[in-house]
């Protein structure tokens, strides 16, 4: 355990010396502010909650951003340290290949963690300061943002570990990467809305429809954060969809959690195979 925390630890110095967590953070307090004081138009009007009106905003646009810090923070992870010669030196300490991705994947999960929650907490702070009052289901709201926002970052590191693995040029894992990103972010929803338009509910209904978002990470984070909570639910225009849906919100929680578990341990497999 003691070898798995000292890699874990490598990666994070790493990361401060790239100035990967001051950038992330400071990213993602930028835009959880921007969001709150520049995007609550509403909550004039219809007395809304500032803080939840930024979690429904944040909830919408971070699937587009976190992904994509958390695919370039992992996709070199492995066949750059190959190209680079430092995976050899690596092995030749006591440790075993499981224990050297497990402790890569901590260390850059801590990163990701660690920016989310200063980055996205420092701006709660700010923005609760400056709302006429907050209540502890806004909190609420505001926490689970923080969180299943670690957990869709961690399923795109895992995604991003795959990819490091499968390949054997950083070119063609960063031209992977990006491909992965534009998938789930972009083109899935497209395909799914493309399918329900021509279908016109004939074949798929509300229960498949539900679990074909399951099968998209960034789906999963958006349902999540979207039906989760009532009044997020409410001011999305989602508390409809939220009574009726026929998954619950532990199932999209649990599918983040598929998504970081089922790609790394086929990363896992993978590496413990692959020839250095």
């Amino acid at each position: 355990m003691n070898a798995i925390w000292t890699i874990a630890g490598k990666e994070f110095k790493d990361a401060l010396r790239n100035r990967w967590i001051l950038a992330a953070t400071a990213l993602l307090a930028l835009l959880a502010l921007s969001l709150a004081f520049v995007g609550t138009a509403p909550v004039g009007s219809v007395r809304a909650s500032m803080m939840q009106v930024t979690v429904i905003s944040l909830a919408s646009l971070s699937v587009f951003l976190v992904p994509l810090i958390a695919l370039m923070l992992s996709y070199d992870t492995i066949v750059g340290d190959i190209e680079r010669g430092s995976m050899l030196l690596l092995m030749t300490y006591p440790v075993s290949r499981w224990q050297l991705i497990f402790g890569k994947f901590l260390g850059h999960s801590f990163i990701l963690s660690l920016a989310t929650t200063v980055g996205y907490g420092s701006a709660g702070i700010l923005i609760a300061a400056n709302a006429e009052s907050t209540s502890a289901q806004d909190w609420g709201a505001f926490a689970g943002l923080i969180g299943s926002t670690i957990l869709l970052g961690s399923a795109f590191i895992s995604l991003g570990y795959l990819l490091s693995v499968m390949v054997k040029e950083r070119a063609t894992a960063i031209g992977l990467a990006v491909a992965v990103w534009l998938f789930f972010v972009l083109l899935y929803d497209m395909a799914v809305l493309g399918i329900l338009v021509v279908d016109q509910g004939e074949t798929l209904k509300a229960d498949l429809v539900n679990l074909l978002l399951l099968f998209n990470p960034a789906d999963s984070f958006r349902l999540l954060n979207l039906t989760g909570f009532d009044g997020t639910a409410a001011l999305s225009g989602m508390s409809s969809i939220a009574g009726r849906a026929i998954l619950p919100p532990w199932f999209a929680l649990g599918a983040l959690g598929a998504w970081i578990m089922i790609p790394f341990t086929i990363s896992g497999f993978l590496f413990s195979r692959r020839e250095l």
